[in-house]
């Protein structure tokens, strides 16, 4: 049963080549160092929090148990979380009962938000390692002989919503993350007002290679005061992060059952803590980086430890220089923009997007690579040294093989004859590995002191 879980959104399809993305879309100038205000958050439980993360059905659909019973164990063996119900599943999927008496099993939202690191796995780490190439075979489709009508019915749903995303979802690497397109497409298939769900696109889709996206670490999220790379996501950040419900929540009663109990998921979000450094770290040589830290780059990324001070800021792609597609496409572009904004989503938030990236804050920034928003940069040498970057590369992601030295994925050279999901080549769109080169401007003594001063963040 040729499946991959990353969420639903992980059961991949589309075996030609896509094509080229959309034009960009112009977006709002922004001040370079105007910071962004929080906004009024709903207060919610983090322990209530934790139990609807991985026992609701959020996504509101799923495949039925009675076909998960019979070929789920092909996914090998996972690890498994304490909880009450769905504790024999993955720690990515949850058991849930739909509306029609069928109980399902379906994705939470930590296949994309919990990964394993040098052997643990890590809750709220932004997992590196997925594969969006694969395609989708018809065996899930056909499982379907295997099932009851209602249950039958229960698939076919989930089937469908699948085949939609199918031309429009496949990445060209291994660890490329197309949430935002994925977002885009689904938000394309609803009625903003109803969220009923249209078989045919309202609002046009060119098709197009998703552009790559880094999952960011959950745990910076108690810092942020804007959702996402570009800083779009404004507003109640607990109705931004429910869209995941986009799949299969097709009415707006739906819609708000799901979000009264999110501001409880966002206070679990913001309880998360970075985890910590695990081999020695040079102390005095951690303090020469400090200093150097906070006077080449505190501006953009704040400060740390008694009294530290972060702030979100949109960086103009002119000043960041990184790859400019994922402001300028996708969920982002001005029609997805606007059917957020006017839909059942839209009341408590909205996106607006700015042409540049918010440079993040970085707690436990040791476990976070690959670096940028794209991905595109392996380990933290190569972020402060933009002459270790390579155009074609093949970036080890196994969790065991995490570079603790260069802190990140090793980083090896790709034969030029090559051209698999193993290799992220950066002549794409979208993948590019150029800008942030202000690590540059340090001499190496300098790079290696701030290097061991962010182990210890």
């Amino acid at each position: 049963m040729r499946l991959a879980w990353c969420g639903l959104v992980a059961i991949l399809a589309c075996g030609s080549e896509p094509p080229q993305p959309v034009a960009p879309v112009p977006v709002t100038p922004v001040d370079p160092f105007a910071p962004i205000p929080l906004e009024p958050q709903r207060a919610g439980d983090a322990r209530r929090g934790w139990d609807a993360l991985v026992g609701e059905g959020y996504v509101d659909c799923g495949v039925p148990r009675a076909l998960w019973d019979r070929f789920g164990s092909m996914l090998g063996n996972l690890e498994k979380l304490d909880r009450t119900r769905g504790a024999e599943l993955p720690y990515f999927m949850n058991a849930a009962t739909m509306p029609g008496g069928v109980e399902v099993v379906t994705a939470n939202c930590l296949g994309c938000h919990a990964a394993y690191l040098r052997g643990k796995l890590v809750v709220g780490l932004g997992e590196a390692s997925a594969d969006f190439t694969l395609e989708l075979s018809d065996e899930l489709a056909l499982g379907g002989l295997l099932l009851g009508s209602s249950e039958r019915d229960e698939l076919a749903r989930l089937v469908a919503r699948l085949r939609v995303l199918a031309p429009h979802v496949r990445t060209r690497t291994i660890g490329a993350n197309p949430a935002d397109h994925i977002a885009a497409v689904l938000f394309a298939h609803r009625d903003p007002k109803t969220l009923a769900w249209s078989d045919e696109p309202l609002i046009p889709l060119a098709g197009g290679t998703p552009i790559p996206v880094d999952v960011p670490a959950w745990w910076l999220m108690k810092r942020k005061t804007a959702m996402f790379h570009t800083g779009a996501g404004r507003g109640d950040h607990a109705r931004i992060m429910m869209t995941a419900s986009v799949l299969c929540v097709d009415d707006v009663a739906t819609a708000k059952r799901v979000d009264a109990y999110f501001p409880d998921v966002r206070a679990f979000i913001l309880s998360l803590e970075p985890p910590a450094y695990p081999a020695t770290i040079d102390r005095a040589l951690a303090a020469r980086g400090k200093q150097t830290f906070e006077d080449a780059c505190s501006k953009c990324h704040g400060t740390y430890g008694a009294g530290g001070k972060y702030q979100s800021r949109v960086i103009p792609l002119a000043k960041i220089g990184t790859d400019p597609l994922l402001a300028q496409h996708g969920q982002f572009a001005a029609p997805f923009t606007k059917w957020f904004n006017s839909s059942f989503y839209g009341e408590l938030a909205r996106l607006e997007p700015g042409e540049g990236y918010v440079p993040p804050p970085l707690d436990g920034i040791w476990a976070t690579a690959p670096y940028l928003h794209n991905g595109s940069v392996p380990n933290l040498v190569a972020l402060l040294d933009s002459t270790q970057r390579r155009p074609r590369t093949t970036i080890v992601r196994a969790g065991s093989a995490y570079d603790l030295d260069e802190v990140g994925w090793p980083n090896r050279a790709a034969p030029a004859e090559r051209a698999d999901k193993w290799i992220y080549d950066t002549s794409h769109p979208g993948y590019a590995n150029t800008g942030h080169t202000f690590g540059d401007r340090l001499s190496p003594a300098e790079r290696t002191a701030v290097i061991e001063y962010l182990k210890t963040l």
